[in-house]
């Protein structure tokens, strides 16, 4: 995990420096730099795989290849097996894009598996970015006369050149000569229509077995690390899941400590209550962050600015998640967590209300939401982490466990007497966990850590709505971000409604600081 910039055409040396020192959070272990031409590449490193021998930008053997990457190849050992082995140089999983993109060139994007934004130039000199296909790792560019800019966050951009930036598409590639090319989808095109349910069917054991064995693979698959790593444990489902999976794995490989698990929640809030069980269960080492009112409502100021977003329902959920990873980046330097399950087997309340009782208006729902994601969720789980140096794996949005979640018929998703949501999900992984967590009901993050109810509380005199708090939290965004034009790079609207859109009007709901 690291942060990048990128830039072709008449570029600025002075200015793409600004841009890399102002995500130097992101990096906090090297710096590297390169001009290559008309093409200039920066680069902050978050070393997790070969710490010692890593360092990019990456150089091709030719000594006139060079890449920058922010993100994991979870799939690099088996491409060093087909690429050859000798003509790697490092242990870094980066190095296996390098090669790919050396000897298939832009094809060599498919045989990645993995959550990355990558910027390559070839012998030639010529420019090549692309993105993963859900778009975990973020990705912005800025095209003005006579250069284009790229970067991982949006706080990169300087003043002058932020009217200009949007979010570069998950899932394409671009160059100078080429354009911008689409390589790989969110959803695969042939799981998008809904497969329906036949007469009298029922999840059977098969079914069970591979969802079990392909979420197993996937969360296996991320716990490749030179250096420590955990899992963040809400004592929800998925989270459990993820840390059941984990353990046995650590201890399977012979971990020199039991698997580190970090749990966020008000003093007695479910989600700490939960945690504890599950990480007795497990025999992990368990961390918990207690938080107050008063920590919360000091954070959100914070969540704003580290998630680069405004919406209300991720701000509030964007607090405790910062206050883990403040945490967590002292012990660990990357955590697996459970984003994406919801939106694959239908975890939201919502989704088991009109319009979505019909199953096809089910499965619309669900592949809409997880094309989404890079947006929303995804976003706040990159950059509260990613705010103090920590990497955040996502192990449902294995394009596998999409594949597999989204060719289940909706109706073995949907909810009915007897049927509690996520049972399929829940029924796959019975005996792994406590009883008690395998069937407890969905709560929303910041419901069961207590941070909305601790938050509703601290601003109850000076927030009156949903519509109020969202506008201070935009004034917030737009004194931090002034010049970023949000329909370009959140997919939304400033709100028209509350605080007058100022940062003195954002303090007329917020706490004072």
């Amino acid at each position: 995990m690291c942060g990048i910039v990128a830039a072709v055409g008449r570029v600025d040396d002075p200015l793409c420096r600004a841009m890399l020192a102002r995500i130097a959070h992101r990096g906090p272990d090297d710096t590297g730099q390169t001009r290559c031409g008309d093409v200039w590449l920066g680069h902050q490193r978050l070393a997790i795989m070969d710490p010692g021998g890593g360092h990019q930008p990456l150089v091709g053997p030719d000594g006139r290849s060079f890449l920058v990457a922010n993100g994991e190849i979870y799939n690099h050992r088996q491409l060093r097996e087909e690429l050859g082995v000798e003509r790697f140089t490092t242990g870094s999983d980066s190095e296996a894009a390098l090669h790919a993109l050396l000897v298939d060139g832009p094809v060599g994007l498919t045989r990645l598996r993995g959550m990355f934004a990558l910027a390559y130039v070839d012998a030639t000199g010529s420019l090549f970015v692309a993105r993963d296909a859900l778009g975990v790792k973020p990705l912005y560019w800025a095209r003005k006369n006579g250069c284009v800019l790229f970067a991982s966050e949006l706080r990169a951009f300087d003043a002058a050149d932020r009217p200009l930036v949007e979010c570069f598409p998950p899932g394409c590639s671009w160059s100078p000569r080429g354009g911008l090319v689409r390589f790989a989808d969110a959803v695969p095109p042939h799981v998008r229509p809904a497969r329906r349910a036949r007469p009298g069917e029922e999840p059977d054991e098969a079914l069970l077995k591979s969802v079990r064995e392909t979420l197993v693979s996937a969360i296996e698959a991320r716990m490749m690390s030179d250096v420590g790593i955990g899992v963040f444990l809400s004592g929800g489902l998925d989270s459990a899941i993820v840390a059941a999976v984990a353990a046995e794995y650590a201890r399977r490989h012979g971990h020199r400590r039991p698997l580190p698990t970090f749990a966020v929640g008000t003093p007695g809030s479910p989600d700490l209550l939960a945690a504890r069980v599950v990480a007795e269960h497990l025999g992990t080492e368990h961390h918990e962050v207690v938080m107050t009112a008063k920590d919360a409502v000091a954070a959100l100021p914070r969540a704003v600015r580290a998630i680069e977003h405004f919406d209300v329902h991720l701000v509030r959920s964007a607090v405790p998640n910062l206050l883990l990873a403040e945490y967590a980046s002292r012990h660990v330097r990357a955590v697996l967590t459970g984003e994406g399950a919801d939106e694959l087997f239908a975890g939201y309340p919502d989704c088991h209300r009109e319009p979505y009782l019909d199953p096809d208006a089910l499965q619309s729902r669900l592949v809409e939401t997880v094309e989404g994601l890079h947006r929303e969720n995804l976003q706040r789980c990159d950059r509260t982490t990613m705010a103090y140096g920590l990497e955040a794996r996502v192990p449902f949005l294995e394009r596998d466990v999409i594949e597999l979640a989204l060719s289940i018929p909706p109706e073995h998703k949907m909810t009915g007497p007897g049927v509690e949501e996520k049972k399929l999900l829940r029924d796959a992984f019975s005996g792994w966990l406590p009883e008690e967590i395998l069937r407890r009901g969905k709560l929303q993050f910041g419901h069961g850590s207590g941070a909305k109810d601790a938050l509703s509380a601290a601003l109850s005199t000076r927030a009156a709505s949903d519509d109020e708090e969202e506008a201070a939290f935009c004034a917030l965004w737009r004194a931090e971000f002034a010049g970023i034009r949000p329909e370009r790079t959140l997919g939304r609207s400033f709100p028209v409604h509350g605080a007058d859109g100022s940062p003195e009007g954002a303090q007329a709901v917020l706490p004072h600081r």
